[in-house]
């Protein structure tokens, strides 16, 4: 019996309880698979493209005239008052933070596991996570007021003698933030060389040949080539998988380690990654889904690819659900009065008691509709609920953040907060600049790893031909 193979003579791929769906439908060969996806960026953008690259620039010429507005007149504009000195700006950080970790998970983790599936939408997982990095590093570096100060945050000399405060958690954002994005941003590189230097080959014109050659490194597809070029990516992936853990712990820790009613807890890191992977496979499914439709990608975007992420976001709801409960059984059981009364003016009878519960249905209630495979392979239902998850997963950093911060230790020192039309169109336009940095990678670069998928396909199994012998002869019998 061939390797390869199973003691009945199945190809694995077709063995029973193995994979029931193949991840390249209607047995695709190589030069159509390389044909498709090039085709993507060699031929005329569809009409879809244009229909959402044209309202995503202009959100994004609307979120530059808002900065441009902020600093010439000053983060007075935002809504912030005492004592919620935390508003928007840093709710949409750390929703885009979150929003960035699945790319990262599909590349890195799944990598190291072995999962065959994620090599359709790793590529573009990977994009959106720098994408997502670029926009929540645009709130807090507003936030300080003079954003052209902000480079003193990296410790290094200057003539003032400022020394950063080390045991501060706002500066461990700034050393976990820019390591992860530089981190994804070479590993995202490293998988495109091979895909870059198809395009290079395939190129029409001596522009496009020399910005591809150039980016390609002189990539010839060598044997020695490849063997350099798989060591570093699973060493990049082997690095890139604690910054997942790291990174959103991290970001937890500007609130952990306070003594503020409703963030002074523990569970903090592992509910904040949890709901940053949950959040983060919720925005591929938004941004594939049309990607998907636009581009005839059915056979390489498969329902198995969707159904894979249903599950897991089913999976990572039901633990922020968990973690949910469970921060509401630490405010009673702490038997600390401040924490019981943030607890009733957040959940029971408070101003922003609608924005819980908009965040509990979202990303609690709405996922379960998951345990259904006919739901998961409803691809309207699967868009919808990910938008939920998506707008869940925004309530819950508003409930974290300024719910918590507007109830202090003195009811004197109580307030509300409601964000400013500034600080609705700079949400807003970051939305319009992350689908418009999303669609220009669409239009230059393969928005599907052709080397990645080509090594899923039974035809790359160096016993393929046997295989198809074998089974052809059985048939024939």
């Amino acid at each position: 019996m061939p390797t390869g193979t199973t003691d009945q003579g199945v190809h694995p791929s077709e063995a029973p309880g193995v994979a029931r769906e193949p991840l390249v439908l209607n047995n695709r060969s190589f030069s159509w698979i390389t044909e498709r996806i090039c085709g993507i960026v060699e031929n005329r953008q569809p009409l879809g493209w244009w229909f959402l690259f044209i309202p995503s620039a202009i959100l994004a010429g609307c979120l530059i005239f808002t900065l441009v507005y902020l600093v010439s007149t000053g983060v007075g504009i935002w809504g912030m008052n005492h004592p919620v000195a935390w508003g928007w700006d840093i709710v949409n950080f750390v929703f885009w933070i979150g929003i960035g970790h699945a790319g990262t998970l599909i590349s890195a983790i799944l990598f190291l596991t072995r999962q065959k599936w994620r090599t359709s939408v790793n590529r573009a997982s990977e994009a959106m996570t720098l994408f997502a990095v670029m926009c929540a590093g645009i709130f807090p570096g507003f936030h300080v007021g003079r954003f052209w100060m902000v480079w003193f945050l990296a410790p290094v000399p200057n003539s003032n003698a400022i020394w950063q405060n080390f045991k501060s958690p706002l500066l461990w954002d700034v050393f976990a933030v820019s390591t992860y994005f530089t981190v994804s941003v070479i590993f995202w590189y490293i998988g495109l060389i091979p895909d870059l230097a198809t395009l290079r080959d395939r190129a029409r014109t001596k522009f496009r040949k020399l910005a591809y050659g150039f980016f390609a490194l002189g990539w010839r597809g060598g044997n020695r080539q490849w063997q350099h070029y798989e060591m570093a990516y699973l060493l990049l992936a082997a690095l890139s998988t604690p910054l997942v853990l790291s990174v959103h712990s991290v970001v937890s820790f500007d609130f952990a380690t306070s003594v503020v009613p409703g963030w002074h807890t523990t569970i903090f890191p592992p509910y904040f990654v949890a709901g940053a992977i949950f959040g983060g496979f919720a925005m591929v499914l938004t941004l594939m889904l049309p990607c998907r439709l636009i581009y005839g990608l059915q056979d390489l975007i498969t329902m198995k690819h969707i159904d894979n992420m249903a599950k897991i976001i089913l999976l990572t709801g039901t633990i922020v659900g968990y973690a949910y409960i469970m921060e509401l059984f630490i405010s009673y059981y702490s038997a600390n009065k401040y924490e019981t009364d943030a607890f009733h003016l957040r959940i029971l009878s408070g101003p922003y008691t609608w924005a819980y519960y908009c965040m509990f249905f979202c990303n609690v209630i709405a996922p379960q509709v998951f345990w259904f495979e006919k739901a998961r392979k409803n691809l309207w239902i699967v868009f919808i609920i990910a938008n939920f998850v998506n707008a869940g997963m925004w309530f819950e950093r508003f409930v974290i953040i300024p719910t918590s911060v507007s109830v202090d230790f003195l009811p004197g020192q109580w307030g509300l907060y409601s964000p400013t039309w500034v600080e609705k169109l700079m949400f807003a336009g970051s939305f319009g600049l992350f689908m418009s940095l999303f669609l220009i990678f669409l239009r230059f670069l393969p928005v599907i790893a052709i080397a990645e998928v080509k090594g899923v396909l039974p035809q790359a199994d160096p016993h393929y031909h046997d295989w198809k012998k074998l089974r052809e002869g059985r048939r024939s019998k």
